[in-house]
């Protein structure tokens, strides 16, 4: 039984009671059953056809759409973490910059420390050096200004004692008398004061 078939048969049943309706009475409200039958498979087919053609696609443009904003979303996200780990790796980059300025501030400071003290310590040792070269400079000249006054003061008293004698005293044993009388003569001033500081 086809389609066609089964809208003849409720088009003659619609008849026929429109045919009864209107002989009872004319003028009334009269509903043909074939028509709304065919409205209604009408609507049927357009929303068939619209959802098909329409929905479709437009469930399509809302996938596509859904998809690109999910994939920003994930662009965004990975665009975050990315800039994240930049901002970590600049810190820790950073962090590495201070900690090996600080050392080679460091190793200069030690570096700076190691040559002063060097420094210093080769001056003591310079001034060391000089001061007992002075000393040994002075003491040599001290001896020497010694020696110089005794070999005048034994010529002056070899002279003075040749005038008292009347004679010229110049052998080598009346100079050696007169070099232990001058070292008895230092050698007693020095233990005249040796003994004026003792208590008595």
């Amino acid at each position: 039984m086809d389609l066609i078939a089964v809208a003849d048969h409720v088009k003659g049943l619609t008849d026929a009671f429109a045919t009864e309706a209107g002989g009872e009475g004319a003028g009334g409200l009269t509903i043909n059953f074939f028509w709304i039958l065919i409205a209604a498979a009408n609507f049927i087919v357009f929303a068939l056809i619209a959802y098909f053609f329409g929905f479709s696609r437009l469930k399509g443009n809302l996938d596509a759409r859904r998809a690109r904003i999910e994939e920003g979303l994930r662009d965004a996200d990975a665009a975050r973490q990315e800039r994240e780990q930049t901002t970590e790796q600049r810190r820790q980059t950073l962090v590495e910059a201070r900690r090996e300025a600080n050392d080679i501030v460091g190793r200069a400071q030690r570096a700076a420390d190691e040559a002063r003290e060097r420094e210093v310590t080769a001056t003591r040792s310079e001034i060391e050096r000089l001061r007992e070269q002075a000393a040994a400079d002075i003491e040599a000249e001290r001896r020497r200004a010694l020696a110089d006054v005794r070999g005048q003061v034994a010529d002056l008293a070899l002279a003075a004692a040749g005038r008292v004698v009347g004679e010229t005293m110049t052998s080598e044993r009346e100079r050696r008398l007169v070099g232990e009388f001058l070292g008895q003569v230092e050698s007693g001033p020095a233990a005249a004061s040796g003994a004026a500081g003792q208590p008595g």
